[in-house]
């Protein structure tokens, strides 16, 4: 089944800033009955069909609270992630974004499996074309994006008995606070939204929202990984999933 938007009730983490925040305006824009906005700042919005969320991903009772919060999800986007140049010589660093990468994304998907299985809902991990090569500037970030695309396609293959679907949004350079000193070709955050909901109405796996990420998309799907991981994902697909 494709994901409309319309009527849907969505949770957006990291929705005061950059892709985020366009994510909101764009789920807004396409009739969403309801956008939680995850924050870890206060947050406030002038759309009364926007709930914001105190939601650090790094923080086990703060998730806890949002889910006490949200009654009904069809929708969750995981987008919350940090971004710091390093060269891999302070392990701290590496923690650091595989807390908030990978870690969170993980802990806040599992809060939320509940009500996504009850809606037959779907998933959304804002990974990274860093997640299949590495920046040489940000090797803790690639490595952090890298370890969640594969924690996406291991639930896209694990969650599908269940009827929810998942999908890796892999993302290239874009217009936000982490390349905004690189003189390079960005793409803006509302094209990317846009992008990455087109792609879920589209039943795209793995949602390729950029003209940078675009120029792989072709070679990816019909790569020997992607095929490997379609025979791999056929050893679980066909026997549920207990709960």
């Amino acid at each position: 089944m494709s994901t409309t938007i319309a009527g849907k009730t969505v949770l957006i983490t990291g929705a005061n800033r950059g892709i985020g925040k366009a994510l909101v305006e764009e789920a807004l824009r396409r009739g969403a009955q309801r956008v939680y906005a995850g924050t870890r700042q206060p947050f406030t919005h002038p759309n009364e069909r926007v709930t914001p969320l105190t939601l650090d991903v790094t923080d086990a009772g703060q998730i806890e609270r949002a889910v006490e919060t949200v009654e009904s999800l069809d929708i969750l986007i995981n987008n919350a992630g940090i971004a710091l140049y390093d060269d891999l010589s302070d392990r701290a660093v590496l923690e650091a974004h595989l807390d908030v990468n990978l870690y969170g994304s993980y802990g806040v998907t599992q809060a939320f499996l509940p009500l996504l299985t009850r809606s037959g809902g779907a998933i959304v991990n804002n990974v990274s074309t860093m997640a299949m090569a590495p920046f040489p500037v940000t090797p803790s970030y690639a490595i952090s994006k890298a370890a969640a695309f594969n924690l996406t396609q291991s639930l896209r293959a694990l969650l599908a008995s269940r009827g929810v679907r998942v999908h890796a949004v892999l993302t290239g350079p874009t217009d936000t606070d982490m390349t905004r000193s690189l003189d390079i070709p960005k793409a803006s955050p509302g094209s990317v939204a846009r992008a990455i909901f087109d792609g879920m109405e589209n039943e795209e796996e793995d949602i390729f929202p950029d003209p940078m990420s675009q120029t792989i998309a072709e070679s990816w799907r019909g790569s020997v990984a992607k095929a490997l991981e379609h025979e791999y994902a056929a050893f679980v697909q066909a026997e549920p999933v207990a709960s």
